[in-house]
């Protein structure tokens, strides 16, 4: 660890969590260079929906790189572009009859959230954005507007303007109310509230701490949305690509949002691809070359995406991860209701699961022990109190239950010992 002390820089994070250095990784499994194995509930941070190192994926990949397929393009048509595009629309899109145009972007989160911002702004001829409370949107500068967290916004050096945050559902005494008085004040022509280009939501909040808002809630937003001449936009990019037991995270509540984010595992291998779904009366205000990037749909990513498509051809792969889901949220209730008077408090949906433990000390300490038992979690929420799951889809059984004992083992060590 020496020389990642010495010369790399101080914005290391995820490092100092878990201080060890890894050489290898299959599916749900890391092992470091003194080989130990690690179970990873963690994913790269979603990024590894199907594994690290996925067979498919890794076969494909290397078939692609020994046949010296287009790994670099810009956003030149290639076979291998054409064949995830393909696939998207044939796979995910018409069997909704859903109609949006595929855009694509620099390979991360940040620049789908960045793109869809610009566009919206473009499209309505407005400046305002309303964000909700704990969301989390990217870190460079336009995101990070939209970004709730006050440590990530101190960190940009300038003020961060035109957005406005509004309380999430699940903010305490809100719910609907919430969302009630915001339409009240956007209707009032003397509320000093300026109409807003969009709004950008996360059916369920992430980072922010697994906070899920209800159809109900999410419908309202996008009535109120239309009403006020507003695009829509639905960061997907965590939640989205199968993670909650369906492709997106909102299907079949009725949802029908302006402008989709996604990355993170889409790109299926951990190869870095951000796609943002657009309507195409939308996409139409979109010169050409008025958003570019260099790294906007590279051939790996195409490659290891296409294959990731292949487990949404029927609803195996999404029927099991509700029942690991379940699996997993009963773990982490029956944790909860052991220890009744710490308040703690379990959320989820498929497998993105998570235990609020209240306090953010206590979540890194039980992190840390997860750790030293071989276990990858990662605390996230306000003050890092929740305690978040997010395994690889394709995790095998074993490795899953053996998880959670870990996890169960670590909480109930901590909080004996407190």
């Amino acid at each position: 660890m020496d020389l990642f002390e010495k010369w790399e820089s101080e914005i290391r994070g995820y490092c100092r969590a878990y201080p060890t250095v890894f050489a290898s990784a299959s599916n749900a499994r890391q092992v470091d260079e003194q080989g130990r194995s690690y179970i990873d509930f963690f994913a790269g941070a979603g990024v590894l929906n199907f594994g690290h190192n996925n067979p498919h994926m890794k076969e494909a990949l290397i078939d692609f790189i020994r046949s010296d397929g287009v790994a670099h393009s810009l956003d030149m048509s290639t076979t291998v572009k054409r064949e995830f595009i393909g696939a998207f629309v044939d796979t995910i899109l018409e069997p909704r009859q859903m109609n949006y145009k595929l855009q694509f972007m620099g390979p991360t989160g940040t620049n789908a959230v960045e793109a869809a911002l610009k566009l919206a702004r473009r499209v309505t001829g407005r400046t305002e954005v309303i964000a909700f409370t704990q969301g989390f949107h990217g870190m460079t500068l336009g995101s990070l507007a939209c970004t709730a967290n006050q440590v990530f916004r101190k960190a940009a050096g300038v003020p961060l303007n035109h957005v406005t945050h509004a309380p999430f559902e699940t903010t305490s005494g809100c719910g609907m109310r919430c969302l009630n008085t915001l339409r009240e004040a956007l209707e009032n022509s003397s509320s000093g509230f300026e109409q807003p280009a969009a709004f950008i939501i996360e059916t369920i909040q992430a980072e922010g701490g697994v906070n899920i808002a209800s159809t109900e809630w999410l419908l309202e937003l996008q009535q109120l949305a239309r009403d006020t001449g507003a695009l829509l936009i639905v960061d997907d990019i965590q939640v989205g690509c199968g993670r909650t037991g369906s492709y997106f995270s909102f299907d079949n509540t009725g949802l029908e949002p302006d402008i989709i984010c996604l990355a993170k595992g889409i790109g299926g291998f951990g190869t870095p691809l951000a796609m943002n779904l657009v309507k195409p009366e939308h996409d139409a205000h979109w010169q050409p070359g008025e958003h570019t990037g260099t790294f906007r749909g590279q051939g790996f990513s195409f490659v290891a995406g296409r294959e990731a498509l292949r487990y949404f051809e029927d609803d195996r792969l999404m029927q099991l991860t509700r029942e690991r889901g379940e699996m997993i949220h009963e773990c982490l209730q029956s944790l909860a209701s052991r220890f009744p008077d710490a308040g703690f408090a379990v959320r989820g949906r498929g497998m993105i699961q998570a235990l609020d433990v209240v306090d953010g000390a206590l979540a890194k300490t039980i992190a840390r022990e997860c750790f030293d038992t071989g276990l990858l979690v990662g605390p996230c929420g306000i003050g890092g109190r929740v305690i978040k799951l997010i395994p690889p889809l394709t995790i095998p059984d074993e490795d899953l239950e053996t998880g959670l004992n870990r996890l169960e083992a670590a909480v109930i060590k901590i909080m004996e010992a407190a």
